[in-house]
């Protein structure tokens, strides 16, 4: 079994009520694309930049992370997104596997804007403390049980998060 069945066989695990599809429900001419139900989705790597685009909830991205360290990815990013009108937060993380055989995979977990808290995966990806907290420096997404978790490039007495789409300087 090569690496990307074995990561798609692996995540598969985390969401068992979910199968994976071989290709996603892309809006095409502009349509938005259905909303998507949570799980593994194998996706065109030339087209979207990653093997596997992951759907779950805030309650599973550390068992997603621990699949991925296990399989020998690394961490590469984690960013945020603030879908305004529809009252939420996207955390997206991005992880890579080089070498012989080379995967993506693009996490996504959606939170409440009104209460925005994705426990922490530091203690999985070390590399995690700072994106993390840079995430939480610039749209205010708690990461739960993180070690440290302060301001890392806006003053640490900023009471605004600048990349929330309401900030107004």
């Amino acid at each position: 079994m090569d690496l990307v069945e074995r990561t798609q066989a692996a995540l598969a695990g985390i969401f068992p009520e979910s199968a994976a599809a071989a290709t996603p429900p892309a809006g095409e001419g502009g349509q938005e694309a259905p909303p998507r139900e949570r799980g593994v989705l194998a996706v065109d790597p030339a087209r979207h930049g990653c093997h596997f685009d992951v759907l779950c909830r805030p309650d599973e991205v550390a068992a997603v992370a621990i699949v991925l360290d296990r399989e020998g990815f690394f961490l590469e990013t984690i960013s945020g997104v603030d879908w305004l009108d529809k009252g939420q937060f996207e955390v997206v993380y991005d992880y890579s596997r080089l070498g012989g055989e080379h995967c993506r995979v693009m996490v996504h977990a959606l939170v409440d804007r009104g209460e925005p808290v994705v426990p922490t995966i530091s203690d999985v990806f070390p590399a995690a403390d700072w994106h993390e907290r840079e995430t939480f420096d610039f749209y205010g997404i708690h990461f739960q049980g993180h070690p440290h978790l302060i301001r890392i490039l806006l003053p640490e007495d900023a009471d605004f998060h600048p990349l929330r789409k309401d900030y107004m300087p």
